[in-house]
């Protein structure tokens, strides 16, 4: 099913998904990874494929210190900012007693209902992709990665000038119960990306989200889902691997 399986990249898909990705007929040259936390895909990206330029973003104070010391050695830039669909400061919030966690969220209520823990917050900068790309001369992303607790759909709506110039190819992001807190539905990027195909990684493959009912699509458990821009060479790379749900 490809649901609740974070326990290690292989588990989860990334792996198999980021080896058929480089090693096949299309190559990501620039790659953003949105929530980058400790630089853990960054470095998975940088190991496959030394030359690709790699942009980390990551926002908690904390944790970025320990992005920048990742980005040194992998040779990609790190930068302390959190994506959204606007510009300016945020509060970000993370667990009082392991702040710096992976679980840190611009959504309270995911620290304190869904992990029943004590919140602290840290005022952050964010800004949005279309913003970003255009102050740093970036003219597309090949893989846009997000891991933002919850955000993932604003991380995009802040991407509606790239989107809509086909300058995003393919955007991998995490699904998982923190939706439920932004209110959020697999469908929701669905109607955002319309001219893109769905898949749901399986440690070996995937399954295509396209033409499934509801049932099917809308679990809120951790997962990770590709949008992959239909027509892509990447497409032909994993057609062997992709599962349809009957």
């Amino acid at each position: 099913m490809g649901i609740l399986n974070s326990l290690t990249p292989r588990i989860s898909g990334e792996a198999f998904f980021l080896q058929t990705l480089f090693r096949g007929r299309y190559t990501p040259r620039v790659v953003f990874d949105v929530g980058a936390h400790k630089g853990h895909y960054a470095r998975m990206v940088r190991r496959l494929s030394p030359d690709a330029q790699v942009y980390a973003f990551e926002p908690h104070p904390t944790t970025f210190k320990i992005l920048q010391e990742c980005a040194r050695e992998y040779r990609f830039t790190a930068f302390p900012l959190g994506i959204s669909d606007t510009k300016g400061k945020l509060t970000l919030y993370d667990h009082a007693d392991r702040d710096g966690s992976s679980h840190a969220s611009f959504y309270k209520t995911v620290i304190e209902e869904l992990h029943g823990h004590r919140a602290v917050q840290h005022q952050v900068e964010v800004t949005t992709l279309d913003d970003f790309t255009a102050t740093h001369g970036v003219e597309r992303i090949d893989l846009l990665k997000i891991d933002t607790e919850g955000n993932e759909l604003r991380v995009l709506q802040g991407a509606g000038d790239l989107l809509r110039a086909g300058k995003i190819e393919l955007v991998q992001f995490e699904f998982n119960e923190t939706h439920l807190i932004s209110r959020v539905y697999v469908k929701d990027f669905m109607d955002l990306l319309p001219e893109y195909d769905f898949w749901r990684l399986l440690p070996n493959g995937a399954i295509l989200l396209n033409d499934t009912t509801p049932l099917h699509r809308e679990i809120f458990a951790y997962q990770n889902i590709v949008a992959c821009k239909k027509g892509t060479a990447l497409i032909k790379s994993m057609h062997p691997f992709i599962t349809k749900v009957e």
